[in-house]
């Protein structure tokens, strides 16, 4: 079975790791407060049906395995093995049964112990090794049922200094999961429209799913808040003043500052949480943010206080040129448009994208100052791609944060500092805000709901559905409804995205199908290009291809300078790895070969219709459209009687005749050509203009996908296909009368001969006759004479007037013979 690898990363989509114990947290409250369960499949669907598309779902455990049949056991008894000195035997009782005879390795196993046994049927994961699963053995003569674990050898460590003692209380008989508290969970991959900064969060999405809830089970549920709103400070021995110098590129600036703080590692619940989703923890001061970040959208930036000279925070644009060093220990030079983060005297930070390497939050931190901001996404945005620090705070705000819920956030991270570092809050919430922003309002008409939706809504309906998902309503009338946009929805601005929100909560599946459709006649233009794509198609699927479609912006990496020069660059990339429009067909074609190589499915035939593109100036740009084909493996299966056919350029070749064949293109000549992508590189050609391109992926280009066996790859030129395919006229002749006739002729040439010469001096002799050519045999050896080869090949004559004779077809063959002799300098064998 392929696997299909059409687009390795979406560009109109930006993924989002969601944990399912994560959200689950405030899903929603029941009828008796208690939160409402939803499996994870479940809960998968309703992603999907509200428009967070669930890309993948899969289980994910802190420990491989969760240490399923690992047991808590004591060692009752431990002698020396009668056969090994370093071997112990042991009693183990693991709480129920008779006590386990194990042999063990480890030089510090001692009766009395507490110990993690894998019994048998277990499967254990060990550190860097491959999974073992136990089974009863003899072991020097002697059985043992089971294992004593080190610490590597279940996962937990590195350590395998001996086998893992655990303190003498610890219950026998008891899971080792139950007494590691092993993490498990289901991890979401959600599929994200540029739009939806909304839902760049576990809170957001769980406003999205308490919204899908309320509609479809007739109740109102809504999030479990994490905001407690009860902040207080202790003192106020460490004020800090803020002052916004650019109020545009910075609307709303808030911080606190928290002192006497301990820097340390995070508990294991805050760990657990960012490992889930794919975060290495670092000490608990950026775990917060990081959990703060993934819970609300809302990015945060923690400041040594003591770096912050004069106590004084200023936001606000620097000279061009600035130097300033990054935390990755980068020097940069800033641009009069990046905004900064400065102390009284110097830069601190690049504002909502990148840290400073002095102002950081370090081991030896005390005092804190902790920021919480609403910056303008397009200076982000600039910011970021100027000096491609695409960070998760970046990719925030360049969306647009929730502006509204600054300082709440910011209170719930202080209320957690304090809780998991200590210190006290040691100044009141300083929140500059110079002019607040008016909240968006919208008037929908219930007919244009209705023409856009093909639905008829009752009002109430429409008035649950936007206040469960945040909106206000301003006025009800009895035509429209007039609301207020959350602050969290920016992207919502025109009635048609009310018209969407109502229709992604009530199910685009819900739509209802009408009576009639009213259709208005229109001229196809494309008819024939579009019959030409389907009857290839059907003819590469029959032939055992599939279909592929690869994404048409890719990877400026994979390409010389020297294309470069006339690619079509992205202005606005969403990433580094997508920056530019594809000037050539291979290389998406192979990001989807290697996908599926990697997963072990190495005979593949793939297809694809698609188009490239250049520019030669600015401003004007060129597309064309090509179909691929991609070979690599076997293209028959291995059977009982003989072994499975390698794909090689030969095979590829003849598909590329079959195809134009199928579409009435003669196709005059194939040549060979220079490919720098290309090995034995063939252009097939109808007279002078080139119709396909053949060639083996040259290993160069491989290795940039780590493709380590052959590729064949045509590239048809489908503009060109379709335009000497509209020349075609169908033509019907009559079926010949007479019978063809076959001879078969061998030559001997120099081995530099290529079959194409042989085919020009073939068509050189001019013989309206021949039906066909075909060479079917190659044949070397020492007696043909140094240098040389035989070439058998097959004639077909044909006649449709008359019965040729031996001699009409001699003197056809004579002419092919002397050509032969004069154009290759060949000699007949006999």
């Amino acid at each position: 079975m392929v696997i299909f690898a059409a687009i390795q990363k979406n560009t109109s989509n930006q993924s989002m790791t969601i944990s399912y114990n994560w959200l689950s947290e405030y899903l929603p409250a029941g009828p008796a407060g208690k939160t409402e369960t939803l499996e994870p499949e479940r809960l998968s669907k309703i992603l999907t049906s509200i428009g967070l598309e669930v890309e993948s779902l899969e289980k994910y455990e802190e420990l491989k395995g969760g240490l399923q049949g690992l047991v808590i056991g004591e060692v009752l008894e431990c002698s020396k093995h009668p056969d090994a000195d370093k071997l112990s035997l042991t009693k183990v009782s693991i709480g129920s049964g008779e006590p386990l005879q194990i042999v063990c390795g480890a030089p510090n196993v001692a009766a009395g112990q507490k110990v993690v046994v894998a019994t048998v049927g277990a499967t254990i994961y060990p550190t860097g090794g491959e999974p073992m699963t136990m089974k009863k053995a003899k072991i020097r003569g002697v059985e043992s049922f089971g294992m004593i674990c080190a610490e590597d050898e279940i996962g937990l460590t590195d350590n395998h200094a001996g086998i893992m003692v655990l303190p003498a209380d610890t219950k026998v008989g008891m899971p080792a999961a139950e007494y590691f508290g092993t993490y498990t969970d289901w991890i979401y991959e959600i599929g994200l429209t540029p739009n939806r900064m909304d839902a760049m969060s576990h809170l957001g999405v769980a406003k999205d799913v308490c919204a899908y809830l309320s509609h479809h089970h007739k109740k109102h549920t809504s999030v479990l808040s994490p905001f407690k709103g009860n902040l207080k400070a202790d003192n106020q021995t460490l004020k800090i003043e803020v002052v916004i110098e650019n109020p545009d590129a910075c609307q709303r600036y808030a911080g606190i500052s928290i002192q006497n703080v301990t820097v340390k590692d995070s508990p294991k619940w805050l760990q657990q949480k960012l490992k889930a989703i794919g975060l290495r923890p670092i000490n608990n001061i950026v775990d917060i943010t990081n959990f703060i970040l993934h819970e609300t959208g809302q990015p945060l930036h923690a400041f040594d206080a003591n770096k912050i000279k004069g106590n004084k925070i200023v936001v606000k644009n620097v000279e061009e040129g600035t130097p300033f060093v990054t935390l990755d220990d980068k020097e940069r030079k800033l641009t009069a448009q990046d905004l900064m983060i400065c102390n009284a005297e110097e830069g601190m930070c690049i504002g909502g994208v990148y840290g400073g390497l002095s102002s950081g939050v370090k081991p030896d931190t005390k005092n804190i100052f902790l920021e919480s901001a609403w910056f303008n996404p397009q200076t982000i945005r600039k910011t970021s791609l100027k000096h491609g620090l695409r960070t998760d705070a970046a990719t925030r705000f360049e969306k647009g944060v929730d502006i509204s819920n600054t300082v709440n956030v910011l209170k719930r991270a202080a209320l957690l500092i304090k809780e998991l570092a200590g210190g006290e809050i040691a100044s009141d919430v300083v929140d500059v805000y110079p002019a607040p922003k008016p909240k968006k309002e919208i008037v929908l008409k219930y007919h244009y709901l209705k023409k856009l939706s093909g639905k008829n809504y009752h009002g109430d309906t429409i008035k649950d559905i936007l206040t469960a998902l945040g909106f206000e309503v301003i006025k009800e009338g009895q035509d429209d409804i007039h609301i207020a946009v959350p602050y969290s929805k920016p992207d919502i601005t025109l009635p048609a995205d009310l018209v969407e929100e109502i229709m992604r909560i009530d199910g685009l599946d819900n739509v209802e199908i009408p009576a009639a459709i009213s259709i208005s006649p229109a001229v196809e233009t494309l008819a024939v290009e579009a019959a030409a794509k389907e009857k290839v198609a059907a003819s590469l699927a029959g032939a055992g291809f599939s279909e592929i479609f690869t994404n048409s912006i890719t990877n400026a990496a994979y390409y010389s300078e020297e294309v470069l020069t006339t690619a079509v660059k992205m202005i606005n990339s969403l990433s580094a790895d997508l920056n530019i429009m594809r000037p050539a067909m291979l290389e998406t074609g192979l990001e989807s070969v290697a996908y599926n190589l990697n997963r072990k499915n190495s005979d593949l035939q793939f297809f694809e219709f698609g188009k490239t593109y250049s520019t030669t100036e600015v401003g004007k740009y060129q597309e064309q459209q090509h179909l691929t084909i991609y070979i690599t493996g076997k293209i028959t299966a291995d059977g009982w009687k003989s072994k499975g056919e390698k794909a090689d350029i030969y095979y590829a070749k003849g598909v590329v005749e079959q195809m134009c064949s199928l579409l009435g293109i003669k196709l005059t000549a194939f040549n060979m050509a220079i490919n720098d992508t290309l090995d034995n590189c063939i252009a097939a050609q109808v007279k002078n203009e080139i119709v396909a391109t053949i060639g083996t992926v040259n290993k160069k280009t491989l290795a940039k996908f780590d493709i380590r066996q052959p590729v064949f790859f045509a590239d048809f030129n489908w503009d060109t296909v379709v335009a000497l395919h509209k020349k075609q006229r169908i033509n019907f002749t009559e079926i010949p009368k007479f019978p063809a006739v076959q001879r078969d002729l061998a030559i001997v040439v120099d081995k530099s001969v290529a079959y194409e010469q042989v085919d020009k001096a073939t068509k050189g002799a001019k013989i309206s006759k021949l039906q066909s050519v075909n060479l079917f045999d190659v044949f070397e050896n020492e007696k043909l004479g140094a240098g040389k080869k035989s070439m058998a090949i097959s004639f077909t004559f044909l006649d449709e007037e008359k019965t040729m004779t031996d001699k009409d077809i001699d003197a056809m063959m004579s002419k092919i013979i002397s050509s032969y002799e004069k154009e290759l300098n060949a000699e007949i064998r006999k």
